[in-house]
């Protein structure tokens, strides 16, 4: 089984569908893991059936404890492939998880936010941190911004080829245009916003790590990733009174039910209603 070679012809269908590069990064992903694994037992992918992929998701859920979210990618992914590859309709939709789980988005109060920025004194690492937070970007948007996408006269940037393939702008602070100003002078980046010391784009893993680091010496104790900076953008807009509507355009959520998620934090913050206990 060449499993190199199947990956690139999923690859090469998968962009002809116009998916976005990290779509297309999760699905190969996935489908490596599936094929390295079927390939001590298969020669070819067409030996396999819908019994041997349920028990390799049975495995994955068992073994390694893997997320209804993980579930649905590989499932996702198996089906792509078989479909665009092979033209082969599999019966595998009753692996899906039976509903979605709902867990309330993980945030940063707005002091937490002051002390996470003030923490980081490295330049660079601190316009990261500001434009994840104050624009509300995904990690994926912000590694893919480019220096013409900052728009310091109508004070926007553009977001292109998003998820589901969508563009859309959201604010430019002007708190950060300055800093991004001197930044720009000391760093001299080429094409991207943010490179790599060799040119290029920065890497997911480095973003990573900043947002963790200047979270530990901030002394906030909450598991963050450079998501939570995203949801922490939503909630505190909510908080202040901005339309849910614009919200949902901020962050370019397809469905106003993605970004409803929110007011769950906001409405029980926000509200009048005291505990019980109080009334004792």
């Amino acid at each position: 089984m060449d499993i190199e070679k199947l990956l690139i012809q999923f690859e090469q269908k998968l962009i002809l569908q116009r998916y976005s590069p990290n779509s297309i990064r999760n699905y190969k992903s996935a489908m490596k893991s599936f094929l390295e694994i079927a390939e001590k037992k298969f020669s070819h992918p067409s030996e396999l059936n819908e019994a041997i992929i349920e028990k390799y998701v049975l495995w994955k859920v068992q073994k390694h404890k893997i997320g209804s979210s993980h579930q649905r990618m590989i499932i996702a992914s198996i089906d792509k492939f078989y479909s665009s590859v092979y033209n082969t309709k599999l019966n595998i939709e009753h692996l899906y998880p039976a509903r979605k789980s709902f867990s309330l988005p993980n945030y940063l109060t707005t002091d937490e936010v002051k002390k996470l920025i003030e923490s980081v004194e490295n330049i660079k690492h601190r316009c990261i941190i500001k434009l994840l937070y104050g624009s509300g970007l995904r990690l994926g948007e912000l590694l893919h911004l480019k220096l013409t996408d900052i728009d310091s006269k109508s004070m926007i940037i553009h977001i292109k080829n998003s998820k589901g393939n969508k563009d859309r702008v959201v604010m430019l602070s002007e708190a950060l245009l300055e800093e991004l100003r001197t930044y720009f002078i000391k760093h001299k980046p080429a094409d991207f916003l943010f490179e790599g010391q060799s040119g290029g784009m920065y890497s997911p893993k480095s973003v990573q790590v900043i947002v963790k680091n200047a979270a530990s010496k901030a002394g906030i104790k909450k598991q963050i990733t450079p998501h939570t900076l995203r949801h922490s953008f939503a909630t505190h807009l909510l908080e202040s009174g901005t339309d849910i509507r614009f919200i949902q355009q901020l962050l370019g959520h397809e469905s106003i039910k993605t970004t409803e998620k929110y007011t769950h934090i906001t409405d029980i913050s926000k509200s009048k209603i005291k505990s019980p206990l109080d009334m004792l």
